[in-house]
């Protein structure tokens, strides 16, 4: 029996928290991780994100064809043409949790955000929030810092109608922040696509576009489609695919205009009605990897009342197309619900996919020709993959290169209070007994995996596939991440690369992204993908230790502390004590995440970080990188 903790428990510990104050201690469950804007999740971005969304719900119910968007230093403005808020409910509106109009579908349909927190969330994390609603002559205004009313009036106006909303994110919960314009730009171009005819203008540059979907996958294709590509619409959905030559699957996956880049319901069930279309449509039995493999494509419905899996929307999680409460006449309660979205999706892509392929008899053969040629290739490399498995059991090495961990990012239930370990799952991939050996010792063992290679894999882009199914390592890895079968079986949220900051950690760490960017790309275009950073400098002296990740950090520390100040320069991992690296791999690890633009040909930039272009690679790394001797003067 646990021993009582000596506090005492009475009135005074029950605490009533403001709602702002519960948004900032909790920015978790309203925003997901914090960030500083480096990567495509931060916080920064999700509260931009339910600015946009409100305008572009606007939009969707028929009112302001334009949205302007202007990022200034660190400061956003949002301003639609819309309805704009109530004059009388703009403080409510933007102060108070469970207010809004979006809790029925009377004045906003199939609208992403719903449960009243999203402006909310943008108003407690802000430095400074203002807003300011125009509707018939008369302007409604407020202004906030950190979620509490400053001032706030209705004044007379010539502005058109609609809603205008400027915030400074607070540097206190987003340290160091700025807004990377290359994701904002994605962010709103995928808005123009999703929306045919809404004009979005970022900083005076104006996005629109006249074919949804199809320009979307058209402009972000990175090599040429085996087919045209095929794009249907009706009412509530909207795909895009065809063929490639790449590996893996790319499916871009959207609800009410949100980009639910971690798929869902949705996405599951277009999966499973392209194989279903195509099996039934060649009367053969194909496997479903075999028909999508190296797809290229996108899917797009509007749902009532979307349930998304977490704050942050990035997967949905909804059953059907639309769920809601009835009263009977007579006071009892029931639910109504719409078909589910699985039904849905492969009704209507059954349906016309299937037309589409018999009046457009001439992409049939490529097609088959595809799936043939992936079943052949899948059929040689799976006979290889079984020896290469059986005699890594023989030697008894599975258990050597895993320690694995409690919670799993492919469990559907948790324990109550144990939720977040699904997004918290991490595998760490080090090289090495020494280094694999520290990250274990100080590891979350709840949610942090660690696998360990032995010296340096192969290179996927040189060898050919079936040299890669032969590699014992690669493949315990594949099992490790649990995506043999489907990428969608991934076993950790976050793939993490950990190798030493020398040259054979470099080129390790090259290896492995080059065989996860070939055969699993999907990886990295989900945000799974991300390379640890560790210091490179430890500078202390009697009184204080800092640790320093780059040149710039370690004469800033040296500077700071002074007198006395010795410098250590880690190479390797495995130099850094456990106590040490505990806070490395902790709350506060840096990730560097690892992207592709939507331009950006896989192909070309395996080739030329990968392929045989010695001197243009040369070239590269001599104007880009700094010398060992730079990192190890440290003669201050």
């Amino acid at each position: 029996m646990a021993e009582p903790i000596n506090h005492t428990y009475n009135d005074d510990a029950i605490q009533t928290l403001e709602w702002n104050e519960h948004i900032r201690r909790r920015a978790g469950m309203y925003i997901g991780r914090l960030g500083n804007g480096e990567r495509q999740g931060d916080g920064i971005y999700v509260l931009l994100k339910e600015i946009i969304d409100n305008s572009v719900d606007e939009f969707s119910m028929g009112f302001g064809k334009r949205i302007d968007i202007s990022i200034e230093e660190r400061t956003v403005t949002v301003r639609d043409f819309g309805r704009g808020i109530p004059l009388n409910k703009v403080v409510d509106a933007t102060s108070k949790l469970n207010t809004g109009g979006k809790f029925d579908d009377t004045n906003f349909k199939k609208s992403v955000g719903m449960n009243g927190v999203g402006t909310k969330a943008v108003n407690a994390m802000s430095e400074d929030f203002y807003v300011a609603s125009f509707r018939e002559g008369q302007c409604s205004y407020a202004l906030f810092s950190r979620g509490k009313l400053l001032e706030n009036a209705i004044v007379p106006t010539t502005e058109k109608n609609g809603t205008l909303i400027r915030f400074l994110p607070d540097e206190e919960m987003f340290n160091g922040f700025a807004f990377h314009m290359e994701i904002v730009e994605s962010m709103v171009k995928n808005y123009s696509y999703l929306k045919k005819g809404l004009t979005l203008n970022l900083n005076g540059t104006p996005y629109k576009s006249e074919n949804g979907l199809l320009d979307l996958v058209t402009e972000n294709m990175n090599e040429t489609p085996l087919y045209p590509l095929v794009h249907l619409e009706g009412e509530d959905i909207e795909i895009v695919l065809t063929h490639g030559n790449s590996y893996g699957e790319n499916i871009a996956t959207f609800v009410n205009g949100q980009n639910t880049r971690d798929g869902g319901t949705h996405l599951a069930a277009y999966r499973e009605a392209i194989a279903k279309t195509f099996k039934d449509f060649f009367k053969k039995d194909y496997r479903p990897e075999d028909i999508r493999q190296g797809i290229v494509g996108a899917i797009s419905i509007q749902i009532q009342e979307p349930i998304f899996e977490g704050q942050t929307k990035t997967k949905l999680g909804s059953t059907y197309m639309w769920e809601k409460q009835v009263k009977g006449k007579d006071g009892s309660a029931s639910v109504d619900r719409g078909p589910t979205i699985r039904s849905f999706v492969n009704d209507f892509v059954t349906k016309n996919l299937n037309d589409y392929l018999h009046r457009h008899m001439d992409i049939v053969p490529v097609i088959e020709d595809k799936i043939k040629a992936s079943q052949a290739e899948r059929e040689e490399i799976a006979g290889v993959q079984k020896k290469t498995r059986e005699r890594s059991k023989k030697a008894a090495v599975y258990n050597k290169k895993l320690r694995d961990c409690k919670f799993h990012f492919s469990d559907t239930k948790f324990p109550k209070g144990m939720e977040d370990q699904r997004e918290k799952s991490s595998i760490f991939i080090t090289e090495g007994d020494s280094a694999s050996g520290t990250i274990t010792k100080v590891r979350d063992a709840n949610n942090q995996a660690v696998f360990s290679l032995r010296g340096k894999p192969l290179n996927c882009f040189k060898d050919s596939r079936k040299k890669f199914a032969e590699n014992e390592e690669l493949n315990l890895l594949i099992n490790a991440l649990g995506v043999e079968e489907d990428v969608a079986n991934l076993r950790y949220n976050n793939i993490i690369v950990a190798t030493d900051a020398d040259d054979d950690g470099m080129h390790i760490r090259l290896l492995v992204l080059t065989f996860i960017m070939k055969y699993y790309p999907e990886l990295i275009r989900r945000g799974h993908v991300y390379i640890l950073q560790t210091p490179l400098f430890r500078v202390h002296n009697k009184k204080e230790t800092r640790y320093c990740y780059s040149i710039e950090e370690r004469d800033k520390a040296v500077a700071a502390l002074k007198s006395g100040v010795e410098i250590t320069r880690f190479k390797g991992l495995g130099e850094i004590s456990s106590h040490e690296f505990v806070d490395f791999i902790g709350e506060n690890m840096r990730l560097d995440a690892v992207k592709i633009a939507d331009e950006e040909s896989i192909q070309i930039l395996m080739e030329f970080y990968m392929g045989d272009n010695t001197y243009e690679r040369q070239h590269f790394i001599m104007d880009n990188l700094r010398s060992e001797k730079e990192l190890e003067d440290v003669n201050i």
